[in-house]
């Protein structure tokens, strides 16, 4: 996918209400440089397309483009968090002693995020929730990039070798194509619920798809 040009986080105003007012620093989703196999590429790769929507949707004065990058933003955060439910967190269950834990950790902050995601897709791009609603989504989600590229996908990725790793990133990558492009907080949360539950929202949301703007530079293939 495209990636569009960002500008500092920190430097990101605020444009509710048709004002203009510096916003306390944003920090970057970026973690620590850390060793990357193919699937904390993959993961990491997802994590900085989603920053780069973010100075899209934050100071953004048109009301109709923060809603195009919002969905934008909603598509790729909502296929990415399933489809690490569904075929890293599994993982991590299976290879690491305590995985069971830390996947569970992961599957709860995915919660919190899902049901803040799930309320921003319902917001108008001038309503004044809107980027209280965005900033506590980012700052949830930020932590949870943190938590996963500094700690839990190396020490995944260091328990299986690069064909393992690499057969599970393409996994990951196919299973973003057959998944929900909408957040639903209610869905189960681990297999074999969770995959029943996305193949059935999954065709609704993209027939729903079709009839939401996106930014025209470029956006999901539809």
């Amino acid at each position: 996918m495209f990636r569009y040009s960002t500008v500092p986080l920190s430097g990101l105003r605020s444009i509710s209400r048709g004002r203009q007012w510096l916003l306390p620093p944003l920090r970057s989703f970026s973690a620590a440089v850390v060793a990357k196999g193919p699937l904390l590429n993959a993961i990491a790769h997802d994590h900085r397309e989603l920053e780069s929507y973010v100075p899209h949707i934050m100071a953004n004065q048109s009301s109709e483009e923060r809603i195009r990058f919002r969905n934008l933003f909603v598509w790729e955060l909502a296929r990415h968090s399933v489809a690490e439910e569904l075929i890293v967190y599994p993982a991590m269950e299976k290879y690491l002693e305590n995985g069971r834990d830390m996947a569970w950790k992961d599957r709860d902050q995915h919660q919190t995020i899902k049901e803040q995601l799930y309320r921003l897709q319902n917001l108008k791009g001038e309503d004044p929730d809107f980027e209280p609603t965005f900033r506590n989504l980012l700052s949830d989600f930020q932590q949870h990039v943190k938590d996963e590229e500094e700690h839990d996908l190396p020490k995944l990725e260091s328990q299986l070798d690069d064909d393992s790793l690499s057969q599970m990133s393409k996994s990951f990558e196919r299973t973003k194509l057959f998944v929900p492009t909408r957040s639903h907080p209610l869905s189960p949360r681990k297999p074999p619920f969770e995959t029943a539950a996305a193949l059935l929202a999954a065709p609704i949301d993209k027939v729903a798809d079709i009839f939401r703007k996106f930014p025209k530079e470029d956006g999901p293939t539809l």
